[in-house]
């Protein structure tokens, strides 16, 4: 498996899975679609913050990285979005770490997850990664007719 940067050329494979999880999950309370300019956007403005994983050539998944809040006070935390095309085959895990091991070259402290509260896959998989549950916000999500929890996930990264 190839851990890279993403590049303008990952956009439509970048698009084509988060679109799907927005269209089609929970995952995320967004209903909004990512469009090419929004990608085209972030990549520009993320280039040491998003990385793609290839497995034999083809698109496997993304995570990107960025502030978890406005103000100086927040500069190193980080909130991630890491999805993948395909489960249990490790990719997530090594965009994960690699995506850590990069932000904390970068002065990132804590890396933080938002995670919805029917997305026990996700929770599972941040657990076995050493993030922590450090909060759940009841019913702050709504889509598809219900309300929905956040489950907040954070792992401090320079721990000695």
């Amino acid at each position: 498996m190839l851990i890279r940067a993403a590049t303008p050329t990952d956009v439509p494979s970048i698009k084509a899975l988060w679109n799907a999880m927005i269209r089609d999950t929970t995952a995320t309370f967004t209903t909004i679609e990512k469009t090419d300019e929004d990608l085209l956007h972030m990549l520009a403005t993320r280039q040491d913050a998003f990385l793609v994983a290839e497995e034999t050539g083809h698109f496997a998944g993304f995570v990107t990285w960025g502030p978890f809040r406005a103000g100086p006070g927040y500069v190193h935390t980080a909130e991630h979005t890491v999805i993948t095309a395909a489960s249990g085959r490790g990719t997530g895990r090594a965009l994960l770490t690699a995506a850590m091991r990069q932000a904390l070259g970068q002065g990132i402290h804590v890396m933080v997850a938002g995670i919805s509260g029917e997305n026990s896959a996700a929770v599972a998989f941040h657990r076995r990664l050493g993030f922590a549950n450090t909060g759940q916000l009841p019913q702050v999500g709504r889509k598809d007719g219900r309300w929905i929890d956040l489950i907040v996930m954070s792992k401090v990264l320079d721990k000695p």
